[in-house]
């Protein structure tokens, strides 16, 4: 049986984390899904850095759900570092934000984002957004081999 592919959510709201997680299970998306608290935290994860030294490198995330608005390292940091390294350059990498700023979202798409999407304020249309976007990035993209 191979092992369940991976979903790293960078997220540093816990309100925000649990309702992903909750809309994720609902979607019925039973990936693993690992979080991080601020950019920092996601790069040592990613890279295998930190508290995460050690980490079986092998077993990378199939998505990338990415925060702008971060603690330590924000997330178009974060963007440039993934996208700047052979081992991450590749891999998904949806902006999930509640900003509205224009800028916010072409600097999220020429650092490489695949996909930027603004979190709906209301309960239901955010489960909606994270459902739909979990099960499109999961299940129907196609991503290319490792």
């Amino acid at each position: 049986m191979s092992e369940k592919k991976l979903i790293l959510l960078v997220e540093d709201n816990p309100d925000d984390e649990e309702l992903t997680t909750r809309a994720l299970r609902q979607a019925k998306v039973a990936n693993d899904l690992v979080v991080a608290h601020d950019g920092a935290e996601a790069l040592d994860f990613l890279f295998g850095t930190g508290a995460h030294a050690g980490r079986d490198q092998s077993r990378m995330p199939a998505l990338i759900l990415l925060d702008l608005k971060l603690p330590k390292l924000n997330g178009l940091d974060v963007l440039q570092r993934l996208r700047a390294d052979e081992r991450t350059k590749l891999i998904p990498t949806v902006i999930l934000t509640s900003s509205s700023e224009d800028e916010d979202m072409l600097k999220s798409y020429q650092h490489g984002a695949n996909s930027y999407v603004r979190k709906p304020v209301e309960f239901g249309a955010f489960v909606t957004a994270v459902s739909q976007l979990g099960v499109y990035w999961m299940l129907l993209n196609q991503s290319p081999p490792r």
